[in-house]
């Protein structure tokens, strides 16, 4: 950097975004203060993603013990759940994560320095820092990378401020099943959730206000909320919560239609980034009307010297797209040039079915004004969905209508998660159907039905023997 020989870099937070940044802006020669008011490692590893996705899997192991499409032959047994057992195995894999790839890491690294306390801009070049411990900390910096996250939304519903509800943070942390669970939301969060808690044993209620996963394309709101009703998940759609009342450990939910008794009630409607405490204004960096922080490709603010990555800012937020991001800050931080792409984000909900989705789906591509050709393959199509004995699900195909290329696809499918990256690499090189139709694809592989997908553009794939080249 011009002028600086070891400029010093302030890094708010510890999560991904935070700590991809601060590494590599040691790497290209900065010093870093970190400063964290709560956990090191933040959502992701502690709160979020990690617990999360293995309370998912023992529930999909639950499900399998006592239901699968084998059970002619092989006896099902009703599993006894220990929720107590589970949570100690999770949060056991959660600490040890936590200590090797965070606290390990910082402690080891002489460059960064870690400040445990709550910051907020006094200008654009000087953070005040409230210390845990007491007292507080003037902090002047050269460049600052704000990488704050994101805390649970909640809805202004009257009565819930007094209830005892869960947020995905309690909810990961219970230790106790609940017998009857309402779900008020229809987000990732939310149906993640639900279907872990059903399968664990609570009988769930889900109240979307509109449907399941609006924001996607709407055959996959149509195929989970199918998917979850077979599974005995009450699915309440176009459902308003007006009020919640609490009382001898039971939940009164009073909606638009009826009135929902639970025993627990997990909030999932979003999530709010945290910049509210940080004094923004100070430093000139502008948010949007959700309290984002709005950052361009290369994750500058409206602040020279500030930047920002993760779930604070206007980005999607995936702990992955927080990290890529951490670090083209730091490389634009220390004199370099670099801008993220989120033009092939492939993104997963791990639900069971998956769903997995990267590029346009048919709608985005006609607020673009694309000319587009689509195709839908059904997985009764798809020999490792045969062969498994189980067929629910899709896989949508969004090309250009003139060219073939491929513009995004949108799978409903067991394991859906690791076929998107094949498709993700499609749409980052221009791929075209044909092109894509033409690889070679290992036999009885879920990510087969791609390549059985891009032939449906040109061919009855019905008609095709099997691994039809």
């Amino acid at each position: 950097m011009s002028g600086e020989k070891s400029p010093h870099v302030a890094v708010i937070g510890s999560g991904g975004g935070a700590m991809a940044g601060a590494l590599k802006a040691v790497e290209r020669g900065a010093r870093v203060t970190m400063i964290e008011r709560g956990i090191i490692g933040g959502t992701c590893v502690n709160v979020g993603c990690v617990p999360s996705k293995i309370m998912i899997r023992t529930a999909h192991i639950a499900r399998l013990r006592g239901e699968s499409p084998f059970d002619d032959g092989i006896a099902a047994t009703e599993p006894v759940i220990l929720r107590d057992k589970l949570l100690a195995q999770q949060q056991g894999r959660v600490e040890e994560l936590r200590y090797a790839k965070y606290e390990s890491i910082l402690s080891a690294n002489s460059s960064i320095t870690v400040l445990r306390g709550t910051a907020h801009f006094t200008s654009d070049h000087t953070l005040g820092v409230n210390l845990s411990e007491g007292g507080e900390q003037s902090l002047h910096f050269d460049r600052c990378l704000i990488a704050t996250g994101a805390s649970a939304a909640i809805p202004p519903i009257r009565g819930l401020q007094d209830a005892p509800y869960w947020t995905s943070t309690e909810a990961l942390a219970s230790d106790r099943i609940p017998p009857r669970l309402a779900v008020i939301g229809s987000s990732v969060v939310a149906v993640e959730l639900a279907q872990a808690f059903a399968r664990l044993g609570s009988r769930v209620t889900i109240l979307a206000r509109r449907s399941l996963l609006l924001q996607e394309d709407p055959e996959i709101g149509k195929m989970l909320t199918a998917a979850f009703r077979a599974e005995g998940i009450e699915v309440l759609e176009q459902t308003q919560t007006n009020s919640i009342a609490y009382a001898n450990g039971e939940f009164l939910l009073t909606t638009n239609h009826a009135e929902i008794r639970a025993d627990r009630l997990l909030v999932a409607t979003g999530r709010a980034p945290n910049t509210p405490s940080l004094n923004l204004e100070a430093a000139g960096v502008t948010v949007n009307k959700a309290g984002a922080i709005v950052v361009d490709a290369a994750m500058r603010t409206s602040a020279p010297n500030i930047y920002a990555a993760g779930d604070c800012t206007d980005q999607p937020q995936f702990v992955y797209v927080a990290a890529a991001a951490g670090t083209r800050a730091a490389i634009n931080m220390t004199g370099g040039e670099a801008t993220l792409d989120l033009s092939a984000m492939p993104a997963v909900v791990f639900t069971d079915p998956q769903i997995a989705t990267v590029g346009l789906s048919e709608a985005e591509a006609g607020h673009e004004g694309i000319e587009i050709e689509s195709r839908v393959l059904t997985l009764d199509n798809v020999p490792r969905a045969l062969a498994n004995f189980d067929t629910r699900g899709f896989i949508k195909m969004v090309a250009e209508a003139r060219t073939g290329r491929i513009l995004g696809v949108q799978a409903v499918a067991p394991d859906a998660g690791e076929l998107i990256q094949t498709a993700a690499l499609a749409v980052r090189k221009h791929m075209t159907v044909a092109d894509l139709a033409d690889q070679l694809f290992p036999y009885l592989t879920m990510v087969e039905g791609l390549k059985l997908a891009a032939q449906t553009f040109s061919k009855d794939v019905g008609q095709l023997s099997c691994c039809a080249g």
